[in-house]
């Protein structure tokens, strides 16, 4: 297997660090014997935790306003490929990349070969009906598989349809469909009838689906659309699932949801049910701000990965999630930020495998609110850096990703073999 960065600098990058991590592994593992819990059993789970990398998110994002370019940006697919793999081989953490068509549409046979140079596979792939393609005929300026024109309803599910053709030959297994049609008037559109044909058109994406596969619809409260959104609550989405069948599964865009929600319940409500397919991870602030994963919030993500810990460990049906990254990046280098939010993401599931659960049972049924929430805020507390860096190391990862890239000069070495982009409108990549 291929590698971006040399081996060589990685273990010089380790060798300055292994003798401390080890002395931290083994102090915490002391920490947590006198609690019960095995590290070793959590390093294992660690290790077998992975999130899949947008291969959107390595290029440099924009704001409505403008788009500042990065150095050695991607040029095609095969350099986003080329930079996932960076990211894998530093954080051992992000063995997939999810597609998105049209932007990432290249040859499947030599996408595939491409990727396993690196040991990389496919997550969800991603369709794109919220902006026009070079070449298209039918615009989706006002909306797609909900628009009044069934000539664009049905380029919009040959589309999908597309996407899963790709999606079979790079060996994906899921289909991740989400739209921007709404209104930004109220009377633009008749809410019910948008709503119907969205259903229809997504039953015929749903009837191409192979046996194996999976499709994750995913809800935004608002833009581009800013009245009102076709799929724009967790309620909808679930009612679109339950119509389409056993495969339609709810994707959770962090993102997505209006202020105070608790998205944990909203979570926990898809579990019980059966029906959540996975996630977008980021983070937000004020709304879709697409952040890297627990800037902001890192309580929150963690707060999620309790309800899917509790779900694993108790055995829910049909349950097993896609985990994926839904980023843009307009201050920092892409890299770097998606190897840390892989990092938070690994860092809220192992905090998670850290609760008591059986004491947090016994609070939830003596009604004990203090006591319940302070076995939360035990494993929370609880610094498992070791953990994360023990099983990036075992794994023959960096134990400090971010050093080992910046030292690397990987981003200095692209910033000269690839031609610099040029900045203007908004938009992410």
């Amino acid at each position: 297997m291929e590698t971006m960065i040399s081996g060589g600098a990685v273990e010089k990058s380790n060798a300055d660090r292994e003798k401390a991590l080890r002395a931290d592994y083994a102090s915490l593992g002391a920490q947590l014997d006198r609690r019960g819990i095995a590290i070793d059993a959590i390093l294992a789970k660690v290790e077998a935790f992975g999130v899949a990398i947008p291969s959107w998110g390595v290029g440099t994002g924009g704001t409505r306003f403008a788009r500042f370019p990065g150095q050695g940006e991607p040029r095609d697919v095969f350099d986003k490929v080329e930079d996932c793999a960076v990211i894998n081989q530093l954080t051992r953490a992000t063995p997939t990349v999810s597609l998105h068509i049209p932007w990432d549409k290249a040859d499947a046979s030599r996408l595939k070969q491409a990727a396993a140079r690196f040991g990389l596979g496919f997550d969800a792939m991603n369709s794109n009906t919220f902006s026009d393609a070079s070449g298209q005929r039918q615009s989706y300026k006002f909306g797609s598989l909900s628009h009044a024109d069934p000539a664009v309803r049905r380029q919009a599910v040959e589309h999908n349809i597309e996407c899963i053709e790709i999606g079979k030959t790079l060996g994906s297994k899921a289909l991740t469909v989400w739209i921007g049609d709404g209104s930004n008037f109220p009377g633009q559109v008749n809410f019910a009838r948008a709503f119907e044909r969205y259903l229809d058109a997504m039953k015929d994406i749903y009837a191409a689906l192979p046996g194996d596969w999976r499709l994750f619809t995913e809800h935004k409260m608002y833009e581009p659309a800013f009245y009102s959104t076709v799929v724009q609550d967790w309620g909808t989405n679930y009612i679109i699932s339950k119509e389409l069948g056993d495969k339609a599964y709810c994707l959770v865009d962090l993102g997505h949801h209006a202020p105070n929600v608790n998205i944990e319940m909203i979570v926990s409500r898809l579990i019980q049910f059966g029906k959540l397919g996975g996630f977008h991870f980021n983070d937000s602030k004020y709304g879709d701000d697409d952040l890297d994963a627990g800037s902001i919030d890192p309580y929150r993500l963690f707060l999620v990965f309790n309800e899917l810990v509790d779900a694993e460990l108790s055995g829910a049906k049909d349950f097993h999630p896609a985990h994926m990254l839904d980023q843009s990046h307009n201050v920092t280098d892409p890299i770097e930020s998606l190897m840390l939010s892989a990092v938070e993401v690994q860092r809220a599931y192992a905090a998670a495998l850290l609760v008591d659960r059986k004491a947090l049972e016994g609070f939830q049924e003596d009604n004990d609110a203090l006591m319940a929430t302070q076995t939360l805020k035990a494993a929370y507390r609880t610094d498992v850096e070791p953990i994360l860096a023990m099983a990036r190391l075992n794994r023959g990862g960096a134990i400090d990703p971010v050093a080992a890239y910046r030292a690397s000069g990987y981003r200095q070495k692209v910033a000269a073999e690839r031609p610099a982009s040029v900045g203007g409108g908004g938009g992410i990549v």
